[in-house]
């Protein structure tokens, strides 16, 4: 089996966690463009003695900083200025217990696989674990704009969205209908469904919701590898269906961290 028939089917996911670290697109395309483009240099760096997702993933940590973001830059990978921009916010902006909590409840690693992702023992990742919830329970509140057009799943979310401590403004099922909320009650973080009741597009429906006020999205989707091609424009923020409760709690905490304004000194 070739490097990419090894890697090609866990690259999504990849895609996924790197957006979700980075708050970006962009920049979490970047950090895995860098890790793929020094792992097709030296295979080496792939361990080999593990399943290869946890094998990716692995080499993901160990080469998404500046060294891995530079030998991309120098094969056209990614610019040499974003590697920069990247590597500094990585550095700023994201705990262990981030990452820990996003490898644990979106990409649903088992806690010995965190510990050997993170080189900490496992003890050392339940822990983390805990300081990462404990995070998000002194986050900033919101006003949460549900677009789905399923209503048990509604009702799901908001019950996780309030259990969380935030308020619900509003459950659209079209794209109309999230439009005319979010006029009444502009939203602070919107969670989306890409396939609508009436055949609207929630991605559509969030173009037009944050041109007007802009919020942070999280898009759910039962179809996640669709928008996690890294051709073309595509969410930061993916939850994939059926979701647990977990993975909707992380990527909240997460697209409100990023959405927060900086600390001062």
């Amino acid at each position: 089996m070739t490097l990419a028939e090894r890697l090609a089917p866990h690259l999504p996911g990849l895609r996924r966690y790197g957006r979700a670290l980075t708050g970006s697109q962009r920049q979490g395309d970047a950090l895995v463009a860098g890790t793929l483009a020094a792992l097709i240099a030296d295979p080496a760096r792939l361990p080999a003695d593990l399943p290869p997702r946890l094998a990716l993933f692995q080499a993901f940590h160990g080469l998404a900083g500046a060294a891995a973001l530079a030998d991309a830059a120098a094969a056209g990978v990614v610019g040499l200025g974003a590697a920069g921009v990247v590597a500094a916010r990585l550095a700023q902006l994201l705990p262990l217990p981030r990452q820990v909590l996003l490898l644990a409840a979106m990409e649903g690693f088992a806690t010995t696989e965190i510990a050997l992702l993170i080189d900490r023992p496992a003890a050392a990742v339940l822990a983390l674990l805990d300081a990462a919830m404990a995070d998000i329970g002194r986050q900033t509140r919101s006003h949460v704009l549900i677009i789905e057009d399923e209503p048990i799943i509604a009702m799901d979310i908001e019950a996780i969205v309030t259990g969380l401590g935030h308020r619900v403004s509003g459950i659209a099922a079209t794209r109309d209908e999230a439009l005319a909320l979010a006029g009444a009650d502009p939203p602070g973080l919107i969670l989306a469904d890409i396939q609508l009741r009436d055949g609207s597009s929630g991605i559509a429906a969030v173009r037009d919701l944050v041109a007007r006020t802009p919020a942070p999205s999280i898009f759910i989707t039962g179809f996640p590898d669709r928008l996690l091609t890294g051709r073309r424009p595509e969410p930061a923020f993916l939850i994939s269906k059926p979701f647990v409760p977990a993975s909707v709690a992380a990527a909240i905490a997460q697209a409100l961290f990023f959405a927060a304004p900086p600390l001062r000194a």
